[in-house]
């Protein structure tokens, strides 16, 4: 099925929700279905290297079906959500340029509010990142690195930093906040307007209930941990990738480094894994519950999920205005005729 372009912003199919939901999976099927393409939207997915921690798709699923923004950087690098913005932007207007159904799949909210809306103007809070970095900052105190954050700041903003006190983590972690939203620090940031929508969006956010959910978790962790996600973090430390790197402090990654330090035991690891998962996907949870216009949806309703598709495919402007050009081509001639 393909998607007609024509003036009108192409429609974008956002497959969303907490993680270990099934978005993947349910993506992968809809774009087979919808002769589409798959624009990631999971921050840890673009790291090369970074395959079974992130929950990547496999080589053979990216043969079946085109996925974009993915393997994007080494680790290292800082990626940023101004960043996937512009690139994701790239990859959905290649998309409509091929005629194909553009589907934005992922759970790292604030990467898809920055596609969808742009990052002008104010900037927002985050309350998913905020948690996360301010996570970070509570790890970093109980090993007596109280100033780990305010020297992640000092290397992306200097002039920030050299206004705030290291323990200052309030201010510290919004001008982290804004950099991580925009791609530019706080200290240079300029108000100009709210952002305006830039596409067309079927929002759908899967979830198979908080049970199902919390057992798709477990099952997924200690899948992680039996393809070897101890063998992936031991590789990527000797390619030179330190625990200290914001990619290595990711959920996974982070965990499994004292089993490689032979500081904490496996059985230990793994528990905490789930239940710092299941808390994330809590997270998750209540930052799609405050967007407006999200449908919920359960993963393995395949009928009811190709419906609504179908539904906001077929009211697509961009395909009404090709159809009635159509008719005036064959001066009206239809279904009356």
């Amino acid at each position: 099925m393909q998607i007609e372009t024509g003036p009108v912003s192409p429609p974008v199919v956002v497959v969303t929700g907490p993680t270990a939901a099934g978005k993947s999976a349910l993506a992968l099927r809809l774009a087979q279905h919808f002769d589409g393409e798959i624009v990631n939207a999971d921050s840890m997915q673009v790291y090369r290297g970074m395959d079974i921690g992130t929950a990547k798709p496999t080589r053979a699923e990216r043969a079946r079906v085109a996925h974009h923004l993915i393997d994007v950087v080494t680790p290292d690098v800082q990626y940023n959500a101004a960043r996937f913005a512009a690139e994701g932007a790239e990859a959905l207007a290649a998309i409509a340029a091929r005629g194909r159904c553009p589907l934005v799949t992922g759970g790292t909210g604030l990467y898809i509010r920055a596609l969808l809306e742009g990052l002008g103007g104010g900037v927002g809070a985050d309350p998913q990142l905020r948690r996360e970095l301010e996570e970070e900052h509570a790890r970093a105190v109980e090993k007596g690195d109280g100033g780990r954050l305010h020297r992640q700041l000092a290397r992306i903003d200097p002039e920030s930093a050299g206004r705030l006190h290291p323990n200052d983590v309030r201010r510290i972690v919004r001008a982290l906040e804004i950099h991580a939203l925009t791609g530019e620090p706080a200290s240079q940031r300029r108000s100009s307007g709210p952002p305006a929508p830039r596409y067309r969006v079927l929002h759908l956010a899967v979830d198979p209930g908080r049970e199902a959910l919390a057992e798709r978790i477990s099952r997924r962790c200690e899948q992680m941990i039996e393809q070897g996600l101890l063998r992936e973090v031991r590789r990527l430390r000797e390619e030179g990738y330190g625990p200290e790197l914001p990619s290595m402090q990711a959920i996974g990654y982070r965990h499994v480094q004292a089993v490689i330090d032979g500081a904490d035991t496996l059985a230990n690891v793994l528990e905490r894994l789930k239940i710092d998962t299941r808390q994330f996907a809590r997270r998750q949870r209540t930052w799609l519950r405050a967007l407006p216009g999200v449908v919920w949806m359960h993963p393995n309703d395949w009928d009811a999920v190709r419906s609504v598709i179908d539904a906001f495919l077929a009211d697509d402007p961009a395909r009404s205005g090709e159809e009635e050009a159509a008719a005036d081509r064959t001066g009206g001639e239809g279904a009356g005729a």
